[in-house]
């Protein structure tokens, strides 16, 4: 090589990560207006979440555009154990009075006495706020700010409006608290795993970036196919961002930090990492992209729109960490790994390895070993006959507000009547007949005849029956049999579409995950035994961390029920993540076959050399998800709890004993149909020094 060629190829090394850095500037200044909108079209909205078929979604759809649109209705609850006093009855008329003279109401308030004269109860409603969530809170904290008890008289301000504004409240505080929490998370798990006072704080800053840009990517795609936007959607995303995007970071680093022992330049050594590990990770990746995309297929809004938010997450974070993060590095060159420095010509320390250990029990033992973990797996799944039923709306929340406090008194003091309406929706030439069909129907208290507007006429409906209970369910199911061209929804509505649809949302997503998943698999280890056998083992991960969920949610940690999306989203995320590690391994198992290494070594081998890399990576991911535990609502608690779990059956039990044990007991037969099952591989050359465990020096 001359001495010109040799200056433009210098030149042109220190100049590729000046223009990807200068890119990555450019690309944050186009997003940066875009990122900080997305807050602004959040929506935690019963609609939001619904399914997009089901009555009540279409009831609230409707109410939207009648006369004033979607109305918020409150319950005032005035209650004293011994007895309401005249003076209680007293304050309540003149508060009553003064939240209908500062607030535009849907009719008159009047006052619904129990039958033990402990309590009243004023149903209050408003069309003002509309569909707009800000004017809907002011609403509801106007309303409180009134109804103030005093000397033993209590006063809870519910209803469906209440429960709403206190959920709101939850997601609004997710933004910070949440990400302040995982960058915290994050930041002590890689300072453990890398031993270096600076080092930990690229990825960490680089998976900032990419969560920056997520939010924006996420507006656009909401302000182009309409995709909903939840706090629950934007958290996960939040959480995957971080997660994957730390683990595609230790996987390229723990690569980078091998070649630079080899190679002399840090830039030479980055494109030789990226060769080397990048086909994982972008198979890893695209697994997980594509696990999500399945949701989809979902009827149920917030289900639906989850699947590209997560997406979106895992794209951002594979973009900034093969782009930035490797710019980054080479810029800081060898002494950002200090006092860890990989020298070039040197050895890495010869350390006893955990995982050649487990390896090596894997290897004697292999059917004793897989017999054990499964037979393990299969009691833990057991516990899933001990979840709790499905999470009814005052269940739903980690603390007790307000609204929820109403509830639990009017179930209490009014066991003999529904204390929240149920709306009945019905074109306006079937009115009057709906209306007396209606007041006929068993298990009907009463209806009233409310709005019309475009064509349609608003009947509200109280049931016999309490909340949520068997009785009210089985009216909603009649009034929804008998009712011709009518719709039937409210908040208990909501909750029996919410049910259904996620039992239905299994049965059609689940398959297309599983087959999807296959597939990318079969065209990636060029092989139809081992995809099979990563997918049973995710599909045993999904099952044992439901079990271990069914143990604690009630007995310990005394939830009354179970999120019906919890079942759906959970086996989403474990399958998609849990393959992404299996990815890892299962591709450096054939990797070392290609080699020419017999089919026990080539799996323990994997196994001692990626190990380390999974192990950081799953410790990671697990922190990351176990962030949601820390939330204020059940459902988000639950499906932190069991993808946290699963993570770490699948990196410590699954992906390090089961699969090996697995491998090493089919031997070549694992590769079937595949040429390496047939015939021993081809030698391929000298064998490439194997990588070592992320945070090793």
């Amino acid at each position: 090589m001359g001495p010109g060629k040799t200056t433009t190829t210098r030149t042109r090394r220190r100049a590729v990560p000046w223009l990807l850095l200068g890119l990555w500037v450019a690309v944050l200044a186009a997003v940066g207006p875009f990122a900080s909108k997305l807050a602004d079209v959040q929506h935690d909205r019963a609609v939001d979440y619904l399914p997009a078929s089901a009555d009540s979604t279409q009831v609230a759809r409707i109410e939207d555009q009648l006369p004033g649109g979607e109305t918020t209705e409150l319950v005032l609850v005035y209650h004293r154990d011994g007895g309401l006093s005249s003076a209680d009855r007293a304050t309540a008329a003149r508060q009553i009075a003064e939240i209908g003279r500062e607030n535009r109401l849907t009719g008159t308030p009047h006052a619904v006495p129990s039958r033990d004269g402990t309590t009243l109860m004023y149903p209050v409603s408003s069309s003002a706020p509309g569909t707009d969530e800000k004017l809907r809170d002011d609403f509801v904290h106007g309303v409180r700010d009134v109804a103030r008890g005093g000397d033993g008289l209590g006063v809870d301000v519910g209803g469906q409006g209440a429960l709403a504004t206190d959920a709101a409240e939850v997601y609004n505080s997710l933004g910070g608290p949440l990400l302040y929490t995982t960058v915290a998370v994050v930041a002590v798990l890689l300072i453990l795993i890398y031993r270096s006072p600076l080092l930990w704080l690229v990825p960490l800053a680089v998976a900032g970036v990419a969560d920056y840009l997520s939010m924006g990517v996420a507006y656009g795609l909401h302000q182009a196919f309409g995709t909903a936007v939840t706090g629950q959607s934007q958290g996960v995303m939040t959480i995957l961002v971080f997660g994957a995007g730390t683990d595609y970071a230790l996987l390229l680093i723990s690569r980078y930090r091998e070649e630079l022992r080899r190679v002399e330049r840090p830039y030479d050594a980055m494109r030789a990492a990226l060769r080397g590990c990048g086909p994982a990770v972008l198979a890893s990746s695209g697994t997980v992209a594509a696990g999500l995309l399945c949701l989809l297929a979902a009827d149920l809004n917030s289900s639906r729109g989850m699947g590209p938010m997560g997406t979106v997450g895992v794209l951002c974070a594979l973009a900034a960490m093969l782009t930035l993060l490797p710019a980054v590095l080479v810029l800081f060159g060898r002494r950002l790994f200090w006092p860890l420095i990989p020298a070039f010509g040197s050895e890495p320390k010869q350390r006893r390895s955990l995982f050649s250990a487990m390896g090596s029990s894997a290897g004697r033992r292999p059917y004793a070993v897989l017999a054990g973990g499964v037979v393990l797996l299969g009691a833990l799944a057991l516990g899933m006959f001990n979840l709790p039923g499905a999470l009814k709306q005052q269940d739903s929340f980690v603390d007790r507000p307000d609204s929820v406090a109403a509830m639990e008194t009017l179930a209490r003091t009014y066991p003999e009547r529904g204390t929240q309406p149920i709306t009945v929706i019905t074109p306006t030439a079937r009115a009057a007949a709906t209306l007396a069909k209606v007041r006929s129907e068993p298990g009907v208290a009463g209806a009233e005849r409310g709005r019309s507007g475009r064509g349609w006429t608003e009947i509200s409906v109280t049931a016999d029956g309490a909340p949520e209970s068997a009785a009210e369910t089985a009216t909603i199911k009649s009034l929804r049999h008998d009712l011709e061209n009518s719709y039937v929804g409210g908040p208990s509505a909501q909750q029996i579409d919410l049910k259904d649809t996620n039992a239905r949302d299994r049965l059609i997503v689940v398959p297309i995950v599983l087959v999807s998943v296959l597939l990318i698999l079969m065209v990636l280890l060029r092989s139809l035994v081992a995809p099979l056998l990563l997918l049973v083992a995710v599909v045993a991960v999904w099952g044992a961390a439901l079990g271990i969920g069914g143990l604690v949610f009630g007995p310990l940690l005394g939830f009354e029920g179970t999120d019906p999306a919890l079942g759906l989203l959970s086996f989403v995320f474990l399958v998609a993540l849990g393959v992404d590690y299996g990815i890892f391994l299962m591709h450096r198992m054939r990797e070392e076959s290609v080699r020419g290494a017999e089919p026990v070594a080539a799996a323990l081998t994997a196994l001692r050399t990626t190990g380390g890399v999974i192990a950081s990576a799953g410790l990671v991911l697990a922190a990351t998800f176990a962030v949601l535990t820390n939330m204020g609502l059940v459902a988000l608690v639950e499906l932190g709890f069991v993808i946290a779990v699963g993570v770490l059956l699948d990196t410590f039990l699954v992906r390090t004993y089961l699969v090996t044990s697995a491998s090493v007991a089919l031997r070549r037969k694992v590769w079937w149909p595949g040429p390496l099952s047939r015939a021993p591989a081809p030698q391929a050359g000298p064998r490439q020094q194997e990588p070592v465990a992320a945070g090793r020096g």
